[in-house]
């Protein structure tokens, strides 16, 4: 074995492909071990809540698949997924106001895996991808590791601001590179719980169709509003500039694995292709058992009930920050899905303070995992999905106590007392 520094060297370094360089661990994955103990209230991954699904039914629907149909549902099946499953997928679109025929769908292991064939087919080295400020974790390690580089642009309680994306634009031309699509989670976005408005979204796509900009829209939350009906998607506005992915992972559950994209028919084929490369083929039994529960149990009622757990856990959790949190700390106000996006006070670094929040036995993610560019050091993400509604008080009690510690050490000593 070799060392250096005291750490081991990884025997396999100079044969590792140039674009496992930007690798890095996920700041979420990094919390899974110490956020699994009891003791701790996690506020950091954004996992369902699937114990308010009927798990009985549902257990009693995959065992009449397999005894029925398991030969196939047990089977390899065509990359592209399974027909009934897409067309299942093309009414859940349709609350969206999105119009698809099943053979516009691709089903994928959930939309990460889709964010990977659509990076995979469209990123050489050097490319640009234009993203939100900040944007998902997932999305950013995705284009890292086909060497793309990310241009922010602003966001702002309206979302994307369209000014900042023209300068974006502007800015990437100037520099002689290419930018190949604005990749952008419209409602109720991850990490920062913010819903690009009705009136910005036509400018939005104008100002992309204008510049050849493909659009890929990201929508894992988009039936979980609080306040209303879902908002037209970017897809239904324009179909040859989008590439949209869905996701049953908020909606049903994340273990199932089942996502989707919905592209031009040329990129559909590429989709494809992509994936096939990759596993095949989906997860027959996944889609069979999302597709039966699709088809015979009363889903939108299952997504009201998810809606409705949600916006009482957004709702302990906006009322316990408006309670606890310090003067100078300010927050985004979710009207649906499961974050909160939280700016500290000047000084207090969110990503130095974690290991004193698990001390304090709360966890959350912080907003440096969320940036390209290293932003990010006074924001924190709060995911309120999983707690319940007390949990949910309690963890935030727990964090405005480490954030309180913290600022009277700021305040005192300065910044710099922090990492003494």
């Amino acid at each position: 074995m070799e060392f250096s520094g005291g750490s081991r060297l990884d025997p396999y370094v100079d044969r590792y492909a140039e674009r496992t360089h930007g690798m890095t661990t996920s700041e979420i994955r990094a919390l899974f071990a110490v956020a699994n103990r009891p003791e701790i209230i996690s506020m950091g991954g954004g996992s369902p809540f699937v114990s308010a699904l009927p798990l009985d039914a549902i257990g009693e629907m995959t065992a009449k698949i397999v005894a029925e149909r398991g030969a196939q549902a047990l089977q390899y099946m065509g990359g592209q997924g399974d027909p009934r499953l897409r067309e299942l997928i093309c009414g859940v679109m349709a609350l969206e106001g999105i119009s698809a025929s099943p053979d516009d769908v691709v089903v994928t292991v959930g939309s990460q895996q889709a964010l990977d064939v659509v990076s995979r087919i469209f990123l050489d080295p050097g490319d640009v991808v234009i993203a939100e400020a900040p944007s998902y974790v997932g999305a950013l390690g995705t284009f890292t590791q086909y060497q793309a580089d990310v241009v922010h642009v602003q966001m702002d309680d309206a979302g994307l601001v369209p000014e900042a994306l023209r300068a974006a634009i502007a800015q990437v031309a100037a520099s002689g590179r290419r930018a190949k699509f604005l990749y952008t989670v419209p409602n109720y976005h991850n990490p920062a719980g913010i819903t690009l408005v009705e009136e910005r979204r036509d400018e939005i796509i104008a100002i992309c169709a204008e510049a050849n900009l493909l659009i890929l829209e990201d929508n894992p939350y988009g039936l979980l509003g609080f306040d209303g009906p879902p908002l037209p998607a970017l897809r239904a506005r324009a179909t040859e500039g989008v590439i949209y992915l869905g996701s049953f992972s908020k909606t049903f559950a994340s273990g199932v694995r089942v996502g989707w994209a919905v592209a031009p028919p040329g990129v559909k084929e590429k989709l494809v292709m992509a994936s096939e490369a990759t596993t095949l083929c989906p997860v027959a039994l996944s889609q069979y058992v999302v597709a039966e529960f699709l088809a015979h149990h009363p889903w939108q009622e299952q997504v009201k009930v998810y809606r409705e757990l949600y916006r009482a856990r957004r709702d302990a959790c906006l009322d316990a920050l408006a309670a606890s949190f310090p003067t100078g700390s300010s927050w985004t106000h979710p009207a649906g899905g499961f974050y909160v996006w939280v700016t500290l006070p000047e000084g207090v670094d969110a990503k130095a303070m974690l290991p004193r929040a698990i001390q304090g036995r709360v966890a959350y993610v912080p907003g440096t995992g969320f940036y390209a560019d290293g932003q990010g050091r006074r924001n924190l993400r709060l995911s309120y999905s999983l707690p319940d509604p007390e949990r949910v008080r309690e963890g935030v009690r727990r964090l405005a106590a480490v954030l309180d510690e913290e600022f009277e050490i700021v305040s005192t000593f300065g910044a710099g007392a922090l990492d003494a």
